[in-house]
């Protein structure tokens, strides 16, 4: 009896220890979410969860988000390096808030594709960064009608670096702000885009150590600077775009 309560105690401290680590176990590296979903699910491609945010407690730093079908997935904060990847209409719409944050950590890489991100006119700002994070990866997405600003760009970590490609940004109070904190540098690159219809500005570079290049862009808007540069910010136009507006580039650099 004394042998059988030892390995009883034993067993039982086996178990719960199995218990307090499930939870890190239990995230993986590809996560699905689905217009059907439920977030109360495993976030499997046989179970996808319903929301980003729901899905993104549930994939380990690095993984990836994948959409299975077209829906809106709402609003989410991403902490760490991660892919979300939709080949559908992927929407992600906020009211009075933010779309995206992104507040990771210097060395993490945030990719986001194929997102229908929507502002309805009273959403803050579209994809936001505020944390320490490495680089970010805007491609074949749309913004639009953000009351601040569609991307902001305000890495803490010097060195960082925005990409955005085949993306329309359209309608927001502004476009593209890449604003460095003090002794920063950051620089972003803005390619086979439109900009259209943002208010007072489609791409600015704000602060001595923040550079923009663009180019096979169209930048257009009935009013604003949409090539504005403040505080010795610098715009590089590197090749073609289309330019109707007022506000030129620092420098306009040949296309090889």
């Amino acid at each position: 009896m004394k042998k059988m309560a030892i390995s009883t105690t034993v067993l039982g401290g086996i178990v719960a220890i199995m218990l307090s680590v499930a939870p890190a176990s239990a995230q993986a590296t590809r996560t699905w979410v689905s217009g059907v979903g439920d977030d109360a699910n495993p976030c499997s491609r046989t179970a996808p969860c319903k929301t980003f945010a729901g899905a993104i407690s549930k994939t380990a730093g690095g993984g990836e988000i994948n959409v299975l079908d077209p829906g809106g997935f709402g609003g989410v904060t991403i902490t760490k390096s991660m892919t979300i990847r939709s080949t559908f209409e992927a929407g992600v719409l906020v009211s009075g808030t933010n779309a995206i944050v992104i507040a990771a950590t210097g060395a993490d890489n945030v990719i986001l594709e194929g997102l229908d991100i929507e502002g309805l006119g009273t959403g803050l700002n579209g994809v936001t960064v505020t944390g320490a994070i490495k680089s970010v990866l805007i491609q074949r997405s749309s913004i639009n009608r953000f009351t601040q600003n569609a991307v902001n760009f305000a890495s803490t970590t010097t060195g960082a670096r925005l990409t955005i490609r085949n993306t329309t940004i359209t309608n927001n109070t502004n476009g593209v702000n890449v604003a460095n904190p003090a002794g920063v540098s950051l620089s972003a690159s803005v390619a086979d885009s439109v900009l259209e219809g943002n208010t007072n500005f489609g791409l600015q570079a704000n602060g001595a150590t923040s550079v923009i290049t663009y180019w096979n862009d169209t930048i257009t808007a009935a009013g604003g600077t949409q090539l504005n540069k403040l505080n010795g910010g610098q715009i590089i136009s590197f090749g073609p775009s289309s330019v109707v507006s007022s506000g030129t580039p620092n420098n306009t650099l040949a296309f090889q």
